[in-house]
């Protein structure tokens, strides 16, 4: 998998949620647009491999914003990202607009929860910008057969972006935990997780303090930590988290070592 100028293989890595809204469905990831370099900043110390900037909440019940103020919030903090850190920097949206602008900005990816599926020239703008992609699944009805519905919306929407022109290895899939789906369906999906690795694509695994886990969501840290572990055990490529830390070293110690510090 590649994304800007990296290759991504052969280990767990983190993506850090970056959320630069008000309204995220976890307080501890929400950050002031004046703060994002700081945040960034920690979270590549803390060992993230790739920044993941969400400009709008897609919580359960949230109020959609417009593209116009998706890149409001978005562009200024990533112009100064791109300009501080050298790392790759991921937008979360599903609007072609925003995409656009994101990239030209100097994204490297875009992570649509919506898999291309929600505007039609998704997958054109990022082939335009030769950039990678996160396909997430998603439907406007509940799933009613996992492993059928899941793994073929995916497959359909990774050949749209081949036949739109985005390179093979720059596309990355997530089987969308939390979204169209009975919490019984999510923890099947999560346990079970690399069995979309048949597709042919790496993985990005979304679990983080969401309600599959119970409870309230200040206390899902241990079980999300837990989710990044199995993922390593099951070569998943991409855990995407609020909390870098421990996810990392929750990792790391399933591999037995760290990357991000050579040992």
């Amino acid at each position: 998998m590649i994304i800007r100028d990296r290759k991504f293989e052969g280990y767990t890595y983190v993506m850090a949620i970056i959320n630069l809204t008000p309204d995220s469905f976890w307080k501890g990831s929400r950050v002031a647009a004046d703060d994002a370099l700081f945040a960034v900043e920690k979270a590549i110390k803390d060992g993230a491999a790739v920044i993941d900037i969400g400009a709008q909440s897609t919580r359960p019940g949230y109020t959609e914003v417009s593209a116009d103020e998706e890149i409001r919030r978005f562009e200024e903090p990533l112009r100064r990202i791109r300009e501080r850190f050298d790392v790759p920097v991921s937008v979360d949206t599903y609007f072609e607009k925003s995409a656009r602008a994101a990239l030209e900005t100097g994204a490297d990816m875009i992570n649509d929860i919506w898999g291309l599926t929600h505007d039609a020239g998704m997958a054109k703008v990022i082939a335009d910008h030769n950039a990678a992609v996160c396909i997430m699944h998603n439907s406007h009805t509940e799933v009613q057969d996992l492993w059928t519905e899941v793994p073929a919306f995916l497959q359909e929407s990774a050949n749209a972006a081949l036949e739109a022109g985005i390179q093979k290895d720059r596309i990355l899939l997530d089987g969308g935990i939390g979204f169209a789906k009975t919490m019984d369906q999510n923890r099947e999906l999560m346990m079970h997780y690399d069995r979309l690795s048949a597709l042919g694509y790496p993985l990005l695994l979304g679990t983080s303090r969401k309600r599959l886990f119970g409870g309230n969501v200040e206390d899902r840290l241990p079980q999300t930590v837990e989710s990044s572990i199995r993922a390593a055990h099951q070569g998943i490529l991409f855990v995407r988290v609020h909390d870098v830390k421990e996810n990392a070293e929750g990792i790391e110690k399933a591999y037995g070592y760290s990357i991000h510090q050579g040992s």
